[in-house]
């Protein structure tokens, strides 16, 4: 008997939750030497929200891919696992922000569910609203700055990055307008680009402003991707591609930050007692994991004391570092099919939608998904400059989190309106 789509999702869930018991328990059993009922309360308690999201889907996107939210459960699960073994009140509150995000994304699927189509025509609103959350952290008293960009928005004790959902928003502003001037646009007439360049030249202006050059990256890719997707002209990339390497050239110039940066990529060892520790430290940590890993919860992450972390914000930043180490290569090379089937199914999508808007918003929500991916994995790897973004639904972080619980939900919109059967 054939599965139907949910359930084939529901199986895919249960496998998830099995991986996720599995690997709370070798945690624990690494860290206390005995089997408790606490290791597999984590367990629990991600399967159950799962389940919960599976039962909204069910409901609200009944035709939908039934392989996009188990794959996100199972990075989700990846990554709350690793964040367990190494401190388990990080993960206390990476378990919180998962609740929040399960949250989120029911609420985008129940508000969209009819026709998530109708936000193509608050395009312009969406778009300046894209600005004006990039713009909060430049702000004074609200604005932080940490580890030397200014990314964050504070209120008291609560701060979070507006930045991850400007993502969002930028996307949708650029489906939306795309999908009505992609013609035009195709022509090359200069003054149907004017509403497009000011939106992102600003969005620009704001990443350089607040230095977070690693989400300036990612901007820039999306919207030469979805400039390319919506016109079929290369030449746009090609002239973009030109932008950027003069733009790069500009900032290494003005910002020390970038200099040091990109002097650290090319050879790290000079420095691998300053700028360079955290990069150098996290290749040692990679090299260490070598073909099969040490196993969960068997990594070397502190020093002698046992308090003192040897790569600083491994939980955030360099985490792909520590996966590298306790589960080798085999364990990574499976973590990194995991992302790139998670980004086969939303081209997918994409490729069955049958309108322009759904089609540039699946492919935008998926190659930011791809791009971010490979900006923090090829940093810590040193294919490229590193960045301070996050790794995908892996990473401790809320603000990052709730940001893909919601570009999960889209793509599910998309493809339940792809998949459907029409009548």
């Amino acid at each position: 008997m054939r599965l139907s789509a949910r359930n084939r999702e529901l199986l895919n869930l249960i496998v998830v939750g099995m991986i996720t018991g599995l690997g709370f328990a070798s945690v624990y059993i690494a860290r206390s030497e005995i089997v408790s009922p606490e290791s597999l309360t984590y367990a629990a308690f991600f399967v159950a929200l799962y389940l919960v999201a599976h039962v909204v889907t069910r409901i609200t996107a009944p035709y939908a891919d039934p392989y996009l939210l188990p794959m996100a459960g199972l990075l989700t699960a990846i990554g709350l696992t690793e964040i367990y073994r190494l401190n388990p009140d990080d993960a206390f509150r990476q378990g919180l922000w998962l609740v929040i995000g399960v949250a989120l994304f029911s609420v985008t699927l129940v508000i969209l569910r009819h026709d998530y189509r109708r936000l193509e025509s608050y395009k312009y609103v969406i778009g300046i609203g894209a600005i004006a959350l990039l713009v909060l952290p430049a702000l004074p008293g609200i604005g932080r700055t940490i580890n030397g960009a200014r990314l964050w928005v504070g209120f008291g004790p609560f701060q979070f990055q507006p930045g991850e959902f400007s993502k969002i928003l930028l996307i949708l502003f650029l489906a939306g307008y795309l999908r009505e001037k992609r013609e035009v646009l195709a022509q090359g007439r200069l003054k149907d680009f004017g509403p497009l360049l000011l939106i992102w030249g600003g969005a620009m202006a704001v990443l350089v402003q607040t230095n977070d050059l690693g989400s300036g990256l990612l901007y820039f890719g999306i919207f030469l991707a979805m400039l390319y997707v919506a016109t079929s002209r290369f030449v746009f990339v090609a002239g973009g591609m030109a932008l950027f390497l003069a733009g790069a050239a500009f900032v290494y110039q003005v910002i020390p930050r970038v200099q040091d940066r990109v002097t650290i990529w090319l050879d790290p060892w000079p420095y691998a007692q300053t700028e360079g520790y955290q990069l150098v430290q996290s290749l040692f940590a990679i090299a260490f994991g070598g073909f099969g890993g040490t196993g969960l919860g068997k990594g070397t992450f502190t020093f002698s004391n046992g308090t003192d972390p040897i790569i600083p914000y491994l939980n955030t930043d360099f985490i792909y570092a520590a996966l590298a180490q306790e589960l080798g290569l085999v364990g990574v090379a499976a973590v990194l099919l995991v992302y790139m089937l998670f980004v086969a199914r939303g081209f997918r999508a994409a490729m069955l939608a049958d309108d322009g808007f759904s089609k540039l918003l699946a492919t935008g929500l998926t190659f930011a998904f791809a791009l971010q991916t490979f900006i923090i994995v090829g940093g810590v790897l040193r294919l490229i400059p590193l960045t301070g973004i996050t790794l995908p639904f892996v990473s401790y972080g809320g603000s990052s989190l709730l940001a893909n619980f919601v570009l999960l939900a889209l793509l599910l919109l998309v493809s339940n309106r792809a998949l459907a059967p029409r009548g």
